[in-house]
């Protein structure tokens, strides 16, 4: 069994408060409360029935070595996401070791399906999305909000799904293939884009079986615990 990650702590989340808007948890408003449980009962079941068999399948048919590669090379097509919330955050030299690792991966790393940029130059991967690039003008989070299959986010970072989804380079794949230059609006191939969207959850969850289960094993009350969760790490990466 892959052994989890250990989890990130960060004792700082209160200095950051009053920069994001975030009162004190029993303060803050959560006016989608009755949604949010419901949609948290049903994620939880979607996971525990149908998403963790089918990683846990995946994972005795491929090699963890595949596993990961594939994951790498998911992750190398993400660039033009990385790149730009790097540089709409101003962190040029973040965009820069972006760049760095996008090149060298793609060429000497076969496509992103290893990473020589990390094991051979120490160059970081820097995740960033618009949610974090709302955030870090000063776009408060909003109210929390449970979405459907996706879990736990908050009305700022929902909204920054759509630019998200149009940087991914696989909504666009078969457009660029042609040399079409048109957005992601007139080149999505939808069933295409689900069925790789669906094969990277699968993927990704196989990478981390028994996680979610340590996560919520303590949890009184799931619905806030995993809300509290997300809430925290999201201020943590904005911050950073």
């Amino acid at each position: 069994m892959d052994q989890a990650p250990e989890a990130d702590t960060n004792d700082g989340f209160d200095q950051f408060e009053d920069e994001f808007g975030a009162p004190d948890k029993a303060e803050k408003s959560d006016p989608f409360e009755g949604f949010n449980r419901v949609m948290t009962s049903f994620n939880d079941r979607v996971y525990v029935y149908v998403l963790d068999p089918v990683a846990r399948g995946w994972r005795f048919v491929v090699p963890e070595g595949g596993r990961k590669a594939l994951g790498r090379f998911f992750d190398n097509l993400l660039y033009p996401l990385r790149l730009a919330n790097n540089l709409l955050q101003a962190k040029v030299g973040n965009a820069a070791e972006e760049t760095g690792r996008f090149v060298v991966n793609s060429t000497v790393g076969l496509l992103g399906l290893f990473d020589p940029a990390k094991d051979w130059l120490d160059w970081q991967a820097h995740e960033e999305d618009f949610g974090q690039t709302l955030g870090y003008w000063g776009v408060g989070p909003g109210p929390h909000l449970v979405l459907p299959f996706l879990g736990p986010s908050n009305l700022r970072d929902t909204f920054s799904l759509y630019p998200d989804w149009e940087m991914d380079p696989h909504t666009c794949a078969q457009a660029w293939e042609k040399g079409i230059p048109v957005s992601g609006v007139t080149c999505r191939n939808t069933v295409q884009s689900l069925g790789i969207t669906v094969f990277k959850a699968v993927n990704n969850t196989s990478l981390h079986i028994g996680e979610y289960e340590n996560l919520k094993k303590d949890a009184f009350d799931l619905y806030p615990f995993l809300r509290d969760v997300y809430e925290q790490n999201r201020i943590k990466k904005i911050a950073e």
